[in-house]
């Protein structure tokens, strides 16, 4: 910056020039006669060269074609941003003659000149309070900016008294724009007031993400982190995730109205999938029990088999009651259901398995009870059988075998329901998890079930899963490629197509 004898010999005239971080300018030059807010003029538009429709371009001829696109898009760009710079200064309080000249200009040239009252920029900026220390005129020039018309309405806000009025109707993006440049030229009543702003509305998720980068990354007021407060949780709220999960669970579990039971199941389940999405890349602080979800499998359970056991014994001069019954049968195998779908969702399901293939008592008294009525309870069998065969659950033979062993003549007998009572169930989901967990077996497993499969298939054709595939499969491994084992774990195999 030129020294302060220079400074007097130019009628103490002091040239700023700031760039990016305000950066001082050594150059002096004569203050300009007062003028009223002006911009660059609109650019001309540019005619883009045309060539016979029959003829190929060069190579030459598509690169300047696609350099004049470039420039024309560029030159409407500055169209745009003088349009809205203009509108802004056409309501701007600034004076027909100031004592500073001040220049603000983008990356690609734009520049735009106001005058303004030294007095508003010392009394509102600790950053012009520091460099415009001397009385008399003044030329700043602001260049390189991100936002031409940011600066502008920032330079509006220093001359309201009214901060919080003038950011009302404005949108986040604009807000945290102004936040910005405030924070930047130490403008604190605006930083304040951009901080209120932010705080008290409402946030859109991806201005979510906007709001929590620009404040981490500027150097504001500790008021700053009451802004954060709808984001961050407290520790003790943290920790008690697990009974908010049950709260939440035992809510939809007794729900009293279907349509609504129906629907925050399906939140529910979106937001554990998206948190157990997130654990893989350790975003998620939702720690869910094992135990908290085997309870409510458990609770289930039991129920399930006391309705079933109620309708059994139910006589046909009680209609009503065993009406409910079969409703609350509907009803907590639905359950059930939905929470094997979060068991397998959240890699827990193994254990639930085993539990299923021991409920033999609930089995039998399932054989009792109307097909019409009970489908919804072979549909958790084919849930299981669907993540065994794609992987998605990881047990023991003995348990896939007791599994089948209890629940698949049921899963034959309802399957025909199951198709036609609704779209929660797909067929061909269905038969290929069936096929996939038969052909897990033992082979001598396998010819048993799918020997009986055969004759079922035979006798009731669509109202029985088509396990077509598994049992060409087991009939190969059987007669077409044998292999034997030997006591060292060595294979041999016999060809019999050969």
């Amino acid at each position: 910056m030129a020294s302060p004898n220079n400074n007097k010999s130019k009628n103490q005239l002091v040239s700023t020039m700031i760039k990016q971080g305000f950066i001082s300018n050594p150059y002096l030059s004569p203050s300009p006669s007062p003028s009223p807010p002006r911009t660059s003029n609109p650019p001309s538009p540019i005619q883009i060269p045309t060539r016979p429709s029959n003829s190929s371009p060069t190579l030459f001829e598509m690169m300047s074609e696609e350099q004049t696109r470039e420039s024309k898009h560029s030159l409407e760009s500055r169209h745009r941003t003088q349009e809205r710079v203009s509108r802004v200064l056409a309501d701007a309080p600034f004076p027909a003659v100031g004592d500073v000249r001040l220049t603000i200009g983008a990356r690609d040239g734009f520049k735009v000149s106001m005058d303004v009252h030294r007095r508003v920029l010392v009394g509102r900026s600790r950053f012009f309070a520091e460099k415009l220390q001397r009385n008399g005129s003044h030329s700043v020039e602001i260049l390189d900016c991100d936002d031409v018309e940011v600066y502008v309405e920032t330079l509006v806000l220093m001359y309201c008294d009214d901060l919080k009025k003038r950011l009302m109707g404005e949108n986040v993006n604009k807000v945290l724009g102004l936040l910005k440049i405030s924070s930047a030229i130490m403008f604190d009543d605006g930083v304040l007031a951009c901080l209120e702003y932010l705080e008290a509305v409402p946030w859109s998720q991806q201005e979510e993400e906007k709001v929590v980068s620009h404040l981490s990354q500027l150097q504001l007021p500790d008021s700053a982190a009451d802004i954060l407060q709808r984001l961050v949780a407290e520790p003790s709220t943290s920790s008690r995730s697990d009974d908010i999960l049950q709260r939440l669970l035992t809510g939809v579990l007794h729900a009293k109205d279907d349509k609504a039971r129906k629907e925050m199941k399906k939140v529910i389940s979106r937001l554990l999938r998206e948190n157990t999405s997130n654990s893989s890349s350790h975003e998620s602080n939702l720690d869910i029990s094992r135990d908290t979800l085997y309870h409510f499998c458990h609770r289930c359970l039991t129920s399930l088999i006391l309705s079933l056991s109620e309708a059994t014994s139910v006589d046909d001069n009680r209609q009503q009651d065993r009406g409910v019954l079969m409703g609350e049968i509907a009803r907590e195998a639905d359950n059930l259901q939905w929470l094997v779908d979060i068991l397998i969702d959240r890699k827990m399901g193994d254990e639930f398995v085993k539990l299923w293939a021991e409920q033999k008592e609930l089995s039998i008294l399932h054989s009792k009870i109307p097909t019409m009525y009970r489908h919804e309870i072979s549909k958790i069998t084919a849930q299981l059988c669907i993540a065994i065969g794609r992987g998605n659950l990881l047990v023991p033979k003995d348990v896939r075998y007791c599994l089948l062993s209890t629940w698949l003549e049921s899963l034959y007998d309802d399957f025909g329901w199951m198709k036609r009572a609704g779209r929660s169930i797909d067929k061909k989901l269905v038969e290929e998890g069936l096929g996939q967990t038969i052909l897990t077996l033992p082979l001598a497993q396998q010819q048993t079930i799918l020997l009986n499969w055969f004759d079922r298939f035979l006798n009731k054709g669509d109202d029985c899963p088509n396990i077509q595939r598994a049992f060409e499969v087991w009939w190969r491994r059987s007669f077409v490629k044998q292999y034997t084992v030997d006591s060292q774990l060595q294979l041999a195999i016999f060809d019999y197509t050969e």
